[in-house]
């Protein structure tokens, strides 16, 4: 339940609009709900971090997807499932109604009404190449169902650093910038060395055997001599986009907190 309209079905009882054994049926499961025996959903995820709870689709059958999306439809403005695959999607869009499948990302959601979320601030995300696009893509739609402005920039990585240079506005107008990357994984340094604002890098599983499945480009970041860069873990786009989220939510705060002042 979103903090709206906690505020409203507290108000309600107060009025007498709502008796307490309704509002008590709606709070119930306020903490986490069960579903069947293999699941329960933290329903005060959202109340705690301001963002609802994601599923996570490896390893779950779609039948139990479906069964979760259903249950957090009650109550949240939009639901995800991350890490699915076309085969698992199409069971999914013949058992969830409006779902949306996004196949390079390998995302699944379900907006169940308008959320009032949107917030100033623009994430821009970067990748070295094309095969970095499903990480990219992760983070950028996962941005987007949570609210944030999204600038895409692909394909624009060290060996034709000429790329970058002539978009430089990509970085220069970010308030969070987020940069995928495999091989070597160079990419976020020379991005951290020219923006004034975080960076975010992704580590991806792209290059050869040397690259040891992602483990070069994330040892690569981790030891950047350019300042201001935190990195996650290899291929993690949904965790970049929500970091990132978080940086700008603060920001948000922080302007409102001020205009109070």
């Amino acid at each position: 339940m979103e903090p709206e309209a906690l505020q409203s079905l507290l108000e309600s009882v107060a009025r007498g609009q709502v008796s307490p054994e309704t509002a008590l049926e709606k709070l119930k499961y306020l903490s986490f709900e069960p579903v069947e025996e293999f699941a329960k959903i933290d329903r005060h995820r959202q109340l705690r971090t301001g963002f609802p709870e994601v599923i996570w689709g490896p390893g779950k059958t779609p039948e139990q997807i479906a069964q979760i999306m259903k249950a957090m439809s009650q109550g949240s403005p939009v639901v995800m499932a991350t890490r699915i695959e076309p085969a698992v999607a199409e069971h999914l869009e013949e058992q969830v109604p409006g779902l949306v499948y996004y196949p390079i990302a390998r995302i699944c959601a379900l907006k169940t009404a308008e959320s009032g979320a949107s917030y100033d601030g623009v994430i821009s995300i970067l990748t070295a190449g094309t095969a970095d696009l499903p990480v990219a893509e992760e983070a950028a739609v996962t941005a987007e169902l949570c609210g944030f402005q999204v600038q895409r920039l692909w394909d624009v990585g060290v060996a034709g650093i000429h790329r970058l240079l002539s978009h430089r506005q990509v970085i220069d107008q970010a308030d969070v910038l987020i940069v995928v990357a495999g091989m070597e994984g160079a990419l976020p340094s020379v991005v951290a060395g020219m923006a004034d604002c975080p960076v975010i890098a992704v580590p991806t599983s792209v290059g050869y055997g040397a690259s040891f499945g992602g483990i070069a480009p994330l040892l690569t970041m981790l030891n950047s001599c350019a300042a201001g860069i935190g990195v996650v873990n290899i291929d993690n786009g949904f965790g970049a986009a929500i970091l990132a989220g978080q940086i700008l939510r603060i920001a948000n705060k922080f302007k409102r907190n001020c205009r109070k002042l």
